[in-house]
């Protein structure tokens, strides 16, 4: 077998205000967007570094159970982790776009590490592994 994770569903309250959190807070782009009638649309978001090959697919909740979920997709858990090259950067950047962290950086024996909400409450983690030792 040879498979990859390539899409993840991510309930959203509304396409257009996740669109903008998405790409305004988090610097996603927006790799489709196509209306499927009935007020439905497929709209497939990545990150700037694309090539990891995931991408999140906006699902707007429809049915009362969907609703329920926005924001907590994971039972309170991080639901996403967001690697980077570059903490201090990209820590700072988030914080000055208005991304709200629920911790000061932390510093573990796997890397550097903080805890964030989308717009919904949806916790991600923005991490720096430590490199190998060479």
């Amino acid at each position: 077998m040879n498979l990859r994770m390539a899409l993840m569903a991510l309930l959203v309250r509304e396409y257009d205000e996740a669109i903008a959190f998405y790409t305004q807070k988090l610097g996603f782009t927006v790799v489709e967007d196509t209306d499927r009638g009935n007020g439905k649309r497929w709209v497939r978001i990545a990150t700037a570094n694309a090539a990891s090959g995931v991408e999140l697919l906006l699902a707007q909740a429809v049915t009362p159970e969907q609703q329920s979920r926005v924001g907590n997709q994971t039972g309170g858990r991080v639901f996403l982790f967001f690697e980077t090259d570059n903490f201090a950067r990209d820590y700072e950047l988030l914080r000055q776009r208005g991304v709200h962290f629920l911790e000061q950086p932390r510093h573990e024996e796997y890397g550097t590490v903080a805890v964030f909400q989308d717009l919904y409450g949806n916790k991600f983690d923005l991490i720096q592994h430590h490199r190998p030792p060479s």
